[in-house]
């Protein structure tokens, strides 16, 4: 064993031999029942009185509806809430939270009234209209403005940004960021549980920024410890490694350096290693030295019995049933424990009793799930190794009859044959059958069913009875498990194609837009191709052209243009705002600006003629309606005009102290009209709906001030590389910005609140918007 640092004493063989001794004792217990088979007489009575409320006649409409409801998370909601089905629904969802991840027992009447209260709340956000997806980064912020923890949720926002750009290739991205967001909610539910109902709204914010921030920290070691290990990212020799720093950290307290590693791995973990530093001084600084013992010996129990688990192969056919059982009644018990006391939280005998007996039951439901996906790994689990070696091995326990001797040990003899515990312990375990029957097909299932329920055929066809013509027996967390997933897939394949179409259109815009030399002034067009062929973003032709191919369906080519057009116009406007006389700008995409690289008088005429050659392109938009095209050239105008508005007031505001209102103004001039002339003038050509219409202006309003928020947030913050032009130059022109107004912090703030309000914009516009939702995004997301 490694040295014990001073500040953390206790003995870790020790510390795991009496954990070890606890769950020996109550392994025992659960082999006496599963070698007796009490569980089959006792759960028999339980599931006779249980069907009662599960087993329905059904007419063919009902059936019909039953069809319907599986139809996707909003959808089922509304099915339930429809039939009367969403309160008993909601009730047992929470009542099980409240005894997996809470340790509530659920027959005492402070735990039944708080479900209540928790079901109440949660039924009236789940039915009213949807203006912002729950778990987009908008109801994030949403949420986070209504417990007054912006700062808190724009923090956890950009880790959990880093998390999704740290998360090695090889592993299940979309998974890991789940548990991580889980673990985190689950310390905000023990945190705001022990919060005092007399509690200030400081006080309440302060706790919740604190579970926040505990609740990642905690969260990360899923990700990038367990299953990292669990991975095939590292080879044998460099797990062990790994493991080692870990081990040292929960011994010593500290966290050790990174050490040697090979060149494309050390790459790959250094960040890792850097944000797992980071997270366990967090943990350790916010922990009391009362619970600070308690939570470091926790966490070694946990971690040594997946370790422990881990190392099993299963090629060796002579692991006893205690090996097998013990490092799992261990880990899963110890993970929920932790929750708890990773908040430092005062002793709960009760709590703690009922989750380590508890922990069992969920991880046997999970390795049956994963039982083919362990398979196909060549993990050890009670499932894959029964599986094996069942032929072989008189001795070994069958998982699957532990299983329900697990259920009817905690409902009769943990939670005292509770009627409440005993319907929802009962509708969870046929549920977790008919998700996995679903999945697997029938015929598999019952393969599966034929191995593991062969010991005990007239209960096993019970239980098939019951998972054939049950109902009522979903859960909130399985769908929106479900739903997550689903999002977070969705998320990562539309971003794939968001960045394919950026790249694309990009890449032909930037072929496109280079103008023809005539010699008759060849130097005015050779200074205007200069400023063109910069390393410049193009998202306004960009957006330009997803709104009219995407969303109107015209032909590529009819666009050309347009697109041109308005990235000759948005070239212009930074010829003049780089002018000596406006912002005297030295760098501009990477390089030298044009009046550096001529002189000023050819940087004036260059603009001059790019506003001229815009104007050109959109007169010739030969293939909509001619009415159309001039009622486009107008609007054009107009646009031109409000950026000369807003270039002017930002001259004029030089050394002089703007108000908020006026600099929202302003950079709207400046800025946000752009991005609404690359929405409007390909709306306009559509001829759209002024509803329509609206929506889309309110959509670039907000998404224009929060690009500009982030510009004046990366002069200060940004790297100048990545910029490609220097940092500071608001601060040396002595300009007002949404930071010298607000602050970094207030200006972050008020970045998100336009976000916010452009996305609910866009709930107006009857079009498929992902592409300008991942703008979104992306704006508030760049770093240059």
């Amino acid at each position: 064993m490694f040295t014990m640092n001073k500040e953390l004493i206790y003995d870790t063989d020790i510390c795991y031999q009496q954990a070890e001794e606890k769950a020996a004792q109550y392994f025992q217990s659960l082999l006496t029942q599963v070698q007796q088979k009490t569980f089959v007489s006792v759960l028999t009575k339980d599931i006779q009185s249980w069907k009662h409320n599960h087993i329905h006649r059904y007419s063919s409409l009902t059936f019909f509806a039953r069809k319907k409801e599986r139809t996707g998370y909003y959808n089922h909601i509304r099915w339930l809430d429809y039939t009367g089905k969403l309160d008993p629904y909601l009730d047992r969802s929470i009542s099980y939270i409240f005894m997996r991840d809470l340790g509530k027992a659920l027959d005492s009447p402070d735990t039944q009234k708080r479900i209540r209260q928790v079901v109440d709340y949660l039924k009236n956000q789940l039915t009213q209209p949807i203006k912002t997806e729950m778990f987009s980064l908008a109801g994030m912020y949403r949420w986070g403005q209504k417990e007054r923890i912006e700062s808190t949720i724009i923090w956890l926002i950009n880790k959990l940004k880093t998390v999704s750009e740290i998360i090695p290739k090889g592993m299940d991205a979309e998974n890991a960021q789940r548990k991580l967001i889980k673990i985190i909610g689950g310390v905000v539910m023990h945190v705001t549980e022990e919060m005092d109902k007399e509690i200030s709204p400081e006080e309440r914010s302060r706790k919740l920024d604190e579970a926040i921030r505990l609740g990642y920290s905690y969260g990360l070691t899923y990700p990038f410890i367990d299953d990292l290990l669990d991975a095939k990212v590292l080879s044998e020799e460099e797990k062990k490694q790994y493991s080692n720093l870990i081990r040292t950290t929960l011994i010593t307290g500290t966290v050790p350096e990174l050490g040697e590693w090979a060149f494309a791995i050390e790459d790959m973990i250094r960040p890792i290693h850097v944000e797992l530093r980071e997270a366990f001084e967090y943990i350790k600084d916010h922990q009391r030295p009362d619970t600070r013992k308690s939570f470091f010996e926790q966490s070694f129990v946990f971690f040594h019995s997946q370790e422990v688990d881990r190392e099993k192969n299963l090629s060796n056919p002579n692991y006893s049933n205690q090996e097998l059982y013990l490092p799992i009644i261990l880990k899963s018990s110890f993970s929920r424990l932790i929750a708890r006391s990773v908040i430092s939280a005062p002793e709960d005998e009760g709590f703690d009793n009922r989750t380590f007996f508890y922990g069992i039951y969920n991880q046997l439901a999970d390795d049956f799930t994963d039982m083919f996906n362990d398979w196909e790994d060549g993990a050890v689990t009670p499932y894959t190794y029964y599986l094996k070696y069942h032929q072989k091995r008189k001795d070994l326990i069958n998982p699957f009859e532990l299983y329900w001797t697990v259920i009817a040990n905690l409902i009769h003899n943990v939670y005292h044959s509770d009627l409440k515990t005993c319907e929802v312990i009962l509708d969870r375990a046929i549920n977790s059958l008919k998700r996995f029957k679903e999945r697997m097909g029938t015929e598999k299932y019952n393969d599966v069913m034929r191995l593991f329920a062969s010991g005990v055929p007239k209960f096993n066809r019970l239980i098939q009875k019951m998972v054939r013509k049950a109902a009522d027996v979903d859960f909130f967390d399985k769908l929106l498990r479900d739903h997550v997933i689903t999002m977070m897939k969705n998320e990562r394949k539309e971003q794939d194609e968001f960045s394919n179409t950026i790249e694309s259109v990009r890449d032909q815009m930037n072929r496109l837009l280079p103008i023809p030399k005539v010699e008759f002034h060849d130097s005015i067009i050779e200074a205007a191709n200069y400023s063109l062929e910069g390393d410049g973003k193009r998202l306004r032709p960009i957006i330009t052209w997803v709104m009219g191919v995407n969303a109107y369906g015209f032909h590529p080519q009819a666009m050309v243009p347009l697109l041109k057009s308005l990235e000759y116009m948005h070239t212009a406007s930074l010829i003049f705002d780089d002018l000596p006389s406006q912002d005297n700008a030295s760098t501009r995409r990477g390089r030298p600006t044009l009046h550096q690289t001529y002189n000023a008088a050819i940087a004036e005429l260059s603009g001059i003629f790019l506003i001229q050659k815009a104007t050109e392109e959109q007169a010739s938009l030969d293939q909509f309606d001619a009415k159309t095209v001039l009622q486009l050239i107008q609007y054009s105008s107009r646009v031109t005009e409000s950026m000369c508005m807003g270039q002017a007031m930002d001259l004029e505001s030089k050394g002089k102290p703007m108000t908020l209102e006026q600099l929202n103004t302003m950079c709207f001039y400046k800025t946000g009209i752009a991005f609404e002339a690359s929405l409007i003038m390909p709306a306009i050509l559509a001829q759209v709906e002024e509803a329509e219409m609206t929506a889309l202006k309110n959509f670039a309003r907000h998404a224009g001030i929060a690009f500009q928020i982030k510009d004046d947030l990366l002069d200060v913050e940004g790297d100048r590389v990545l910029l490609g032009k220097p940092i500071g130059i608001d601060a040396e022109n002595n300009r007002s910005t949404f930071v010298s107004i607000l602050g970094p912090e207030g200006a972050r703030k008020a970045m998100w609140e336009h976000y916010c309000l452009a996305i609910e914009a866009l709930q107006d516009v009857p079009r498929n918007i992902t592409f300008l939702r991942h703008l979104l995004n992306y704006i508030v997301n760049r770093e240059r």
